[in-house]
Order: C-alpha cells, then structure tokens, then sequence
C-alpha cells in the first residue's frame, strides 16, 4: 500500500484524508477493522450487503454464485464466510436487507424481464417463502417497523432491441402475519400514460419514443421516511422521484429534478480524460442529477432525503443509444460562439452527454449540454426540491487525496483521468448514520473508490469530515492484490447493533469482490 495522509491519523487503507477542521468538534474517524475477501475479480461478488445484530452476520449479494454470502462479523477485524444462500432456482440477486430476524432478497428471473421474486429467509438460514413481485426487482428494503418491504422493480428493456420493455414498478409486500402470509401489491404506473407531456414540464425525462410513460419510468432505489408513512423513489435515467403514500398504497406523484449548471463557479468539473492533468474549472454544461442511492432522514425537525448522484443512461437498451462526445455535436453557433475551441478534446469534446436533450428550440443543433450525474450528493426537502448541493468537492477532495490516480476506472490500476470525461468519481452509494448525537452521511464513490463522510447535522450546511479509501494503485487487479474497487453498497451499524459496541461501516465492493468493514470510531 502507498499511503496518503493529511492530518494527525494513521490508518491502515491506503488514503485517508481527514478535515481537521471538522475534528476539532466532535467527529468521528473511519479505520479499516477488515475484510472478506472472495478472490473473484469483475463479476459482481460482493454488491449489497445487510446486517443482523443478533447473529452479528452480514449477508451479501454474490452475483458471480447466485447466492448471499453469510458473514460472520463477530470480529469486525476477521470476517469469516459461515455459509451462503443459493437462490439460483428462482434467478439472480439483486438486493437484500434484514429486519426482525428475517431476510428479504430481491431476485430478478432469467430472462429478467419476467416478473421476479422476493424470497424470506430467517437470519439462521431457513427458508420461509416466495412471493411474485414486477420484472427486475433492482433494490428492497424494510419499513422502519419491519411490517413490509419495499420493492423497486426496474422493468428494463431488452438490451440492443429494446423489446421486450416491460413497465417499471413498485412492489409493496405486507408480513405483519408473517412472510408466510404476505400480500403483496405492485404499483405500476399506468395512470400516468396519457400524461407524458405534463410530465416533461414537471422535468420527467423519457428515454425511448416508443415506449408509454410505465414503459420508460423505471424505478432505482427507495427511500423510506423514518416514521414509515411515505417512500420515494428515484427513476435514476428519467431523472426524477416518485412519491409513494404508504398508507393509501399509491403512488401521488412524480417530479423531475432538473440539472446542475457546471458554469457556476460553485460546481466546476474536470470534463477531459485526454488533457493529461487535473483540471476541475467551470464549463458551459449540466449534468442531471440522476441519483442511484437515496435514503430518508430526519434533522433539524425536518425530513430530508440524501442522494448519490451517479447519472447512468440506456445506451445498451436504445436502438441507436443515446450518448454522444460533444465534439461530435453541431452547437449552436449563438449559444456556442466558441464551439471549435469548446469541442477539442482537452476542453469540452471528451465530455459524455445526452444526444436526446438540449435542442430546445428544435433546430437540429445543440443549445444546451446535458451530462449523466452530478458529479456529487445532495441533500432535498421532502416535496423534491434541492436543499444543498456537495458541488465540485468529490473531485476537489480526491483530487487532494489522490493527485496520481485522480479520476481513475475502477477496473484497473494506472488509469489516471479516465473517468473524468464521464461521470467523474461516480458516487454510488450512501448510508446515513448516528455517533454520539451527530448525523453523518457516507457516500461510496464508484470509479475511484473509497468512501467520503460528512457531517449533516445541518442538512443545509454539511460539512467534510474525511475520505477514506481501501484501494492499493501499485497492485494487479485482476490479480486480486488492488485492495477494494469498486464499492456499491454502504451500510452503517449503529453502536447498539454492532458486535464490539464501536459503530461499523460495511462496504460492499463489486469489482474486487471483497467487503470490507471499519470502524466508526468518535473523536471526542
């Protein structure tokens, strides 16, 4: 490992960057306790992960087995694999989470546009039952009283032909009786089909022409608030929420979440992977927020939601996708006097964004450039509207940490700046939790990796704590020896539910394969 450290903390990752700043108030410290290793490299092996106090196990998707990896965490410092659970007749996992000394897993079928299911496990092991929920359940959780789970069935469409698209999809499961017992009532969102147009206006995104608005809407991640009344749900390529009322069971509206300006001097970005330097400065386009992880909580007597702002697009799923590099756009020539100087590719013309959006005024050029992601997480009331926005501080902040691997792939190592024309670090996941009577959020960054850790006890002023990242840059990744690439699913343990009373961060990491755990450990 090479080690990174700014300020008066040793650890054993390979970068920590710490806000001294924020440590001089009480804060918190993430050291690395261990991690599980299983030695499989690109193929989806360690993705979510949830955990169960009373049997100290962490529970995580393997999509390379086709089974959740049982953890014993007893020893934050040496998990051990105790079993798994193999859910290959029904299909592949996509999520699983815990609550009540049970296990609820997200599986989509083979062909994932058919409808999945949802299997119950107790935390020992044994199989309660199956229950039939929409096509591609991407992502589940439970209420805050363990009463129901919350499905987001994504509903993609055929990659390359675009057919079959089945509708996207919310699956509300009752098990107050029991899973044994469970109902089950799946929300599409047919109502909304003649409503496109209103829709557009609202700032809905849609995709294919040729899909109806259930079609094209495809939800992504759930949010639950913490007294259990209302969800929301991000439609991560159409770039908006839907609001669940949980106690009518429906679905009360949708919103779009617009974009962020990147020429305002607050959210400047590094758009080229073809300049050979670090180079976060202001430039004439937007990204689209786009969020994958979303979570619900409450501060300041108020409900928030958080999101990780990862953008993603259907070029795989679009006949003729819908990606394009600026410099192989026409702009428009009054909007763009500069258009040759913005589109070389050390300036603007690496730059990914949406060939379907920014010709407003339909000319056939381009009046406006819209990227995927925001490059950041936010903080947004609970109507939808944006509280606060991180700004350029992820790159900022990895750039400080890292200045040799800054905007690297999670892929592979030696890749400096590759991701910087698209989508940057890439934040993926986040958790928010409670230490010592303060709120902290904690975003797992895709592409370089690590995860960064805010303090959010004033949801409209969060403040950097520290970056912490498992990764080694000098090591073989295929070879398994690059330490964690790759994080998907970030998970805080309370002090009340971890194993040594010491608050945990569980990190599941997709390319590398690996879970690691660490310490949330306070800083009087």
């Amino acid at each position: 490992m090479r080690p990174f450290i700014l300020g008066a903390t040793a650890a054993l990752a390979s970068v920590v960057l710490i806000n001294s700043a924020a440590l001089a108030k009480s804060s918190i410290r993430l050291e690395l306790a261990g991690s599980y290793k299983t030695g499989v490299y690109g193929e989806g092996a360690a993705e979510i992960s949830a955990y169960d106090c009373a049997t100290k196990r962490a529970f995580v998707v393997n999509g390379d087995s086709e089974s959740i990896d049982i953890l014993d965490l007893s020893d934050p410092a040496n998990p051990v694999k105790v079993g798994a659970l193999s859910v290959l007749d029904y299909g592949s996992p996509n999520s699983v989470a815990t609550a009540r000394g049970l296990i609820a897993i997200a599986v989509e079928a083979e062909p994932k546009t058919e409808p999945g299911h949802v299997l119950f496990y107790t935390v020992t092991g044994t199989f309660l039952s199956a229950v039939e929920v929409g096509a591609q359940p991407d992502m589940l959780t439970f209420t805050p009283d363990g009463k129901s789970v919350l499905v987001a069935n994504e509903g993609e469409a055929t990659e390359g032909t675009g057919l079959p698209n089945p509708v996207g999809s919310i699956s509300l499961i009752d098990i107050a009786k029991g899973p044994r017992h469970a109902v089950v009532t799946t929300l599409g969102f047919e109502a909304y089909n003649g409503q496109k147009t209103q829709l557009i206006a609202k700032g809905v995104r849609f995709v294919d022409p040729n899909a109806t608005v259930a079609q094209d809407l495809e939800p992504e991640y759930i949010a639950v608030a913490p007294d259990g009344s209302r969800a929301w749900v991000s439609l991560q390529e159409n770039n908006a929420l839907a609001f669940v009322d949980l106690k009518t069971k429906s679905i009360d509206d949708i919103v779009g979440l617009g974009s962020k300006n990147f020429a305002l001097a607050a959210n400047p970005l590094d758009a080229s992977d073809k300049d050979g330097k670090i180079n976060i400065v202001n430039w004439p386009a937007s990204g689209f927020y786009m969020p994958d992880g979303l979570v619900a909580f409450s501060g300041k007597g108020k409900t928030y939601l958080i999101s990780a702002n990862e953008g993603d697009d259907r070029d795989d799923f679009l006949p003729g996708g819908e990606t394009a590099r600026v410099k192989n756009l026409k702009l428009d020539p009054t909007v763009f006097p500069n258009a040759s100087t913005l589109q070389q590719d050390e300036n603007l013309g690496r730059l990914t964004v949406s060939k379907l959006d920014g010709d407003t005024d339909g000319d056939g050029d381009y009046d406006q450039l819209f990227a995927f992601g925001a490059r950041s997480f936010s903080i947004w009331g609970a109507d939808g509207t944006l509280a606060w926005d991180s700004g350029a501080a992820l790159e900022q902040i990895t750039a400080a940490a890292l200045p040799a691997d800054f905007n690297s792939d999670n892929a592979k190592n030696n890749s400096f700046d590759t991701r910087s024309d698209n989508k940057g670090p890439e934040p993926e996941g986040v958790a928010v939790g409670q230490v010592n009577g303060h709120l902290f959020a904690f975003i797992g960054l895709e592409r370089i990796g690590g995860v960064v850790a805010y303090n959010i006890d004033n949801p409209l002023a969060p403040t950097f704590v520290q970056y912490i990242n498992n990764r080694d840059f000098a090591g073989d990744a295929e070879k398994g020896i690059a330490g964690d690439l790759g994080p998907e699913g970030v998970e805080f343990v309370p002090a009340g539910h971890s194993p040594t009373g010491t608050p945990l961060l569980i990190v599941a990491n997709e390319v590398s394969g690996s879970t690691s755990i660490y310490y949330v450990k306070r800083v009087p």
